[in-house]
Order: C-alpha cells, then structure tokens, then sequence
C-alpha cells in the first residue's frame, strides 16, 4: 500500500484547523484571556464632618430684685433709713430727724447687692436678705453706720414732698416705720428743720399753714 503524500498530509491539516475555528466560533467559548474582567475600585469611605463636640448648657436665668419698700433704723439708733426697689433701681433716705439727711440712688444688682451714691460722698452698701430685708451700712457726713432695715407694707416706708410755699422751696422726706413712729426732717431753701407729721393714710402734711401731699418716693 501506498502512504499518503506530503502534501495531502497538508491538506488535511488545513481542513481540521478550520473546522475548530468553525466549531469555537459557532459555540462562543471564550479564550482565556477574554475570561480577565477588571473589577471597578470600591467607593473611599466618607467621614462625617460633624462636631462631636458637646453643646455647653446655657447659663441660668437670674430673676431681677421684686419691687419692695423697707424701713429700719442703723444699728446704734442714731438714724431711720428707708429703701425703695423699683425695676432694678433703688433709692435710699438716711435721716436723725434733727438736721442730718442724705437722698441716695443706684442699681441694684442681680444677686442683690446694692451700691447706691448721694450727694457729698454718701454711700450705701447693702445686700438684699430674700426680700426679706435690707442689711449693709451708710456712709454720710464721713460717718459710717451699720443698719438693717425690714420689708414694709404701706403705711410703712418712704415718702417725700416737694413744693414752693410762699415763696421757699420745700424739701421733706419721712420714714414711716412699723411701729407708726416717723422721723424726717423738712428743708426751707436748703435749711433742714424736723419735719411735721403727715398722714400717712393720705400723706396729707400742713407746712407753714399750706397743705400739701407726700407721696411714696420711688427711684
């Protein structure tokens, strides 16, 4: 027998190379290098820019002194002092009832300290007691006096008058206290003399045969 030639071997070769590229073409298999997919990078992470920081509390809301009146006398008995609070302000009246007086004003503090100023260098410094009461001490005419003065409920407390009578400007400031006792002192063109009782139902007060009317005194 015969063996086939070379170029039939050839031949052959070809016919068989071209039916498996029929065959892989018609059945879609993949080389293995078209099987490589390259995956997509994952998302970084994203931090959170809020502050972790805490939120400090507020500060307390601190409640302003309540309009008082309060009425006493210094510790050595030498003087009545009376003191009126009105919306954070106060104004004070240090009187012997003979010659001595001083009008003072000022604020009053939150936490209810008091540092009022009059005419002449006179001072208050005081503390407001609960609303209770006033202790501190007053400074006037260079002396200085410790004293404690009670909440008072009208007819107690401050009143002044202020008026022309025949021709004299009037000054008067009174110290109504508990007891009923007044003690002020009533001025004539700046000259200081004791004052007349006035009523102090109405306040009602006769100077010099002409009626006129005190009133509370406030700041």
């Amino acid at each position: 027998m015969k063996r086939p030639g070379p170029l039939l071997t050839l031949l052959a070769g070809l016919v068989l190379g071209l039916f498996l590229l029929t065959l892989n073409a018609t059945t879609g298999t993949k080389t293995a290098s078209s099987s490589y997919e390259e995956k997509s990078p994952s998302p970084a992470p994203v931090r959170s820019t809020a502050s972790t920081a805490p939120t400090p509390a507020p500060s307390p809301s601190r409640v302003p002194a309540a309009d008082a009146d309060y009425a006493g006398r210094t510790d050595d008995d030498a003087a009545a002092i009376a003191v009126t609070v009105r919306g954070g302000k106060a104004i004070a009246y240090y009187c012997d009832g003979r010659t001595e007086e001083s009008w003072l004003k000022g604020d009053v503090e939150d936490d209810g300290t008091l540092r009022l100023t009059g005419k002449h260098g006179a001072k208050l410094d005081g503390t407001l007691q609960d609303g209770k009461r006033v202790e501190g001490t007053v400074t006037v005419s260079g002396g200085r006096h410790a004293f404690a003065a009670d909440r008072a409920t009208k007819p107690s407390g401050l009143w002044r008058a202020t008026a022309t009578v025949r021709s004299a400007k009037i000054d008067g400031g009174w110290i109504v206290l508990k007891d009923g006792t007044q003690v002020g002192i009533l001025t004539r063109d700046g000259k200081p003399s004791p004052a007349p009782a006035i009523d102090p139902e109405t306040g009602a007060v006769t100077v010099d045969g002409q009626q006129l009317t005190a009133r509370p005194a406030t700041p």
